[in-house]
């Protein structure tokens, strides 16, 4: 009895192992390639999938999902000969499980050195300057070569990045320098232009100034004519409304005679020839209410003044 157990347990084991080998589960997004005697028979797909176990293999298991792969600093040498060090990333995905499992040996080793001489043929094209400012030309100049040659591999380049461009100390060095030149060369400018534009809002305000007041004084002046010319104006026409003669005329001057005579540096004055005519007949009407009557008419006129013929100077009289 103990061998045919023996036996049964033996089976058992074989159907458990058959049953295992038949029955693969590809996960979600995954793909394995499947050999026959060493020859490539189909691809399984995603799910639960039976094969013919000990005859049929799982040769390779390959994720379908995008990958994404750093390369190291690669040295590249620009136009002008400079040796510029290059990080790189790569996102690829698989296209063809049995492209990528058959048609090349390592398509990450293959990518990455086709990333490797690709770069340096689109770099070498380049001067220093035009590969620092044109990452986005170098992308999708190393995202078209790509894509094209591992398209046969069952690979699909989605996307290239370069991550840094490392230029050498020295001209690190030199670019710093430069940038700091230009910062403070932008800043000297400024400065420069906000002292002009304030220089001229300055002159602007004081021009502004010189006019508004100048304006007011003309105004002013103009103001002042104008008072003046309507107050002659009014005491003109309130002497001819009023029909003043001669003698109230003289009247009013002998009136303003002291006032013109006040201070010590008035020692002589201008007196008009007509007020001369008009002392005169004053002097006549004070001689006709006098005890002399008619004829102390003409002394008194001779004592007061006498008529000049234009303007003349007259001494202050001494005061008693």
């Amino acid at each position: 009895m103990q061998p045919i157990i023996i036996v049964l347990v033996i089976l058992v084991v074989l159907v458990f192992i058959a049953l295992i080998k038949t029955i693969q589960v590809i996960p979600q997004a995954s793909a394995a390639i499947v050999e026959r005697f060493g020859r490539y028979t189909r691809t399984l797909n995603a799910g639960l999938n039976i094969v013919v176990p000990f005859i049929d293999s799982i040769r390779n298991r390959i994720d379908l999902r995008e990958q994404v792969v750093p390369f190291p600093p690669q040295p590249v040498i620009t136009q002008d000969n400079l040796v510029v060090n290059i990080d790189t990333v790569i996102y690829y995905q698989v296209t063809d499980a049995r492209a990528a499992t058959y048609e090349v040996a390592s398509y990450i080793q293959a990518i990455e050195q086709l990333t490797v001489t690709t770069l340096r043929n689109i770099i070498g094209g380049m001067d220093l300057e035009r590969t620092l400012t044109s990452r986005e030309e170098i992308n999708a100049a190393l995202r078209g070569v790509l894509d094209e040659a591992t398209g046969k591999w069952g690979i699909r380049v989605n996307r290239v990045e370069l991550k840094a461009i490392e230029p050498p100390t020295s001209i690190q060095d030199s670019m710093e320098k430069q940038m700091r030149a230009d910062r403070d060369k932008r800043a000297a400018i400024l400065t420069a232009e906000g002292i002009r534009q304030s220089a001229i809002l300055t002159a602007e305000g004081e021009k502004q100034s010189v006019i508004l007041r100048a304006e007011g004084e003309a105004k002013a002046a103009a103001l002042r004519a104008e008072g003046e010319a309507q107050a002659i104006r009014t005491v003109f026409e309130s002497i001819h409304a009023g029909d003043a003669d001669q003698k109230l005329l003289a009247y009013q001057y002998l009136q303003m005679l002291p006032k013109i005579a006040e201070g010590d540096a008035n020692k002589l004055w201008i007196v008009p020839s007509e007020i001369g005519d008009a002392l005169k007949g004053l002097s006549g009407a004070m001689g006709n209410f006098g005890p002399m009557g008619g004829g102390g008419g003409g002394g008194g006129g001779a004592t007061i003044g006498r008529q000049a013929t234009g303007t003349e100077r007259r001494e202050q009289p001494p005061i008693d």
